[in-house]
Formats: C-alpha cells, sequence, structure tokens
C-alpha cells in the first residue's frame, strides 16, 4: 500500500468540521500524478488507502461532477478539463504571483539562471513558478505545478529550515518511510549539513541531478512557508559546487528580500 504522508495521517479523515466525503474525493483527485495517465479503481485504493467500494462511489461522483473522464475500454479514469481551470485561477489570482513573477524574469535573464518558486504540500514542494532560462533538456522540464521531493531537493530543504523542530521530526519520520535505510543515512546527512547551512548563511545548496547545482533561501508570506532557488549547470566537484553556491548566494537573497519586501508593501494600509 502507497504510503500515507500526510500531516494527519490515517485519522485525516476525522477532523472536526470536516466533510469526510469531499475529502476523500480530493484524495482521489490527489492520486493523479503526472506521467499516470490512467489509474483504475484499485491503484486508487492502493494509493488513498480508501476501500474499493468507496472510491467506486468517489470516482462516479466525480465523473459525474466532470473532474474525471472513464476510459471504458480500460476500465479507469484519467483527470478531466476542469481540474486544469483550477490550476490557472490559482495562478491567476496569486498576489504572490503577481509580484514574484516579474522579479524572477528580471533576475533569471540578467543572471543566466533557472529560478523556482514552490510551496510544500504534505512530502512534496510544489512550484508555483519555474522561469527556464538554460536550454539544456534536463534544466527545461521543470513546469509550474511540478512536484520534487523535499528530502532531496533544496527547496525542501529550506522548508525543513523553517519549521521548528518537532515539526521537523515529524515530517522526517514521514519522509524515512519512503527509503531504505542505507540511503536514508546518506539522505539524513545531507539534510544535517544543509540546515546547518541555513542557520549559518541563510540558504542551502544541494545538486541531486546529474551535473546540476541548485540553492535556495526560504521565505514566509502571509505566514506561508515558501521557498526560493536557483539552478544552472554545476562543476565536477563538491568544491566547485561549493563555491559556484555562495557565488550566487548574495543575489538569491536579494531576490528573496526583493519578493517579500514587494508583498509587504501590496498588502500594507493606505
Amino acid at each position: 500500500m502507497a504510503q500515507d504522508l500526510s500531516l494527519g495521517g490515517q485519522g485525516r479523515f476525522g477532523g472536526p468540521g470536516q466533510n469526510r466525503s469531499l475529502e476523500r474525493g480530493l484524495e482521489v483527485l490527489r492520486a493523479f500524478r503526472p506521467g499516470t495517465d490512467l489509474l483504475g479503481n484499485g491503484e486508487l485504493a492502493e494509493r488513498t488507502g480508501l476501500s474499493r467500494a468507496t472510491i467506486s462511489r468517489l470516482t462516479q461522483t466525480l465523473v459525474t461532477a466532470g473532474f474525471l473522464e472513464h476510459d471504458r475500454a480500460a476500465r479507469a479514469y484519467r483527470l478531466a478539463v476542469p481540474v486544469l481551470s483550477l490550476g490557472h485561477a490559482m495562478r491567476a489570482s496569486s498576489p504572490v504571483l503577481r509580484v514574484a513573477v516579474p522579479l524572477m524574469h528580471e533576475v533569471s535573464a540578467r543572471l543566466k539562471v533557472n529560478v523556482g518558486l514552490a510551496s510544500p504540500d504534505r512530502a512534496d514542494m510544489i512550484y508555483l513558478e519555474s522561469i527556464r532560462y538554460h536550454r539544456k533538456v534536463s534544466l527545461r522540464t521543470v513546469v509550474a505545478g511540478q512536484r520534487v521531493p523535499i528530502e532531496l531537493t533544496s527547496l525542501g530543504r529550506a522548508y525543513l529550515g523553517r519549521l521548528d523542530a518537532s515539526e521537523r521530526q515529524e515530517l522526517l519520520v514521514r519522509l524515512k518511510r519512503a527509503h531504505s535505510a542505507a540511503a536514508w543515512r546518506s539522505i539524513s546527512a545531507g539534510i544535517g549539513e544543509a540546515l546547518a547551512e541555513l542557520g549559518h548563511s541563510g540558504y542551502c545548496w544541494t545538486s541531486w541531478q546529474p551535473n546540476v547545482i541548485a540553492l535556495a533561501a526560504p521565505l514566509v508570506i502571509a505566514g506561508r512557508p515558501l521557498a526560493l532557488n536557483f539552478s544552472q549547470p554545476s562543476g565536477d566537484t563538491p568544491a566547485q559546487r561549493a563555491r559556484l553556491a555562495a557565488g550566487l548566494a548574495p543575489r538569491l537573497l536579494a531576490l528573496r528580500d526583493r519578493i517579500e519586501n514587494g508583498i509587504e508593501a501590496r498588502t500594507m494600509p493606505p
């Protein structure tokens, strides 16, 4: 069965004031990820932890509401067009993106780096915006809405640095379940180094994709934790990557400050 990495665990379907049917329906929609065209009731049951009978009722309702399409030949479901409109509406109405995106474009063009802004969702960071500068294919494929793992990326590790110790430990315990013991030892060491760097310098860096360095800094806007990053092709050795990160870090932190100040200025009363 798929690991449940939500903050509420299996108790997420019974909180006070929550509509259990609505929450379960949203879990079905969450089960669809890039690279997943069709999911049958059995696969949805495995990914959500819900019973097949419950999944059957929910998928029928979501088809009727227009949020899922049923492929009769495959006996499976895919997301329908109205889901796309929700993402567009979110991006178009975001006051954060209205301030951040022009600044991100300007810095990306001037420094010749990729710039991303992401927000946490369970075990992942979701890109709110991704400005791709480089022509290299591996650096061009990140788009708004894409998920990347918290524990492996500079964005995720920057977010971890904003959590208090108890929240961070709770999340790390859940993230650990997705990895072997040997893999987690290496990942945990990298997270420890990132947290130390964040405490000392305000940013962290990693190179989890081959020949690419990414550095990130956390920011909090109206109580919402976000992370901002730069990425570009890197040198071959850890020392070369560290020097590259150190050279870019002041510009990353300056952009973070400009975004925070710009949003604060927009929200202050006249």
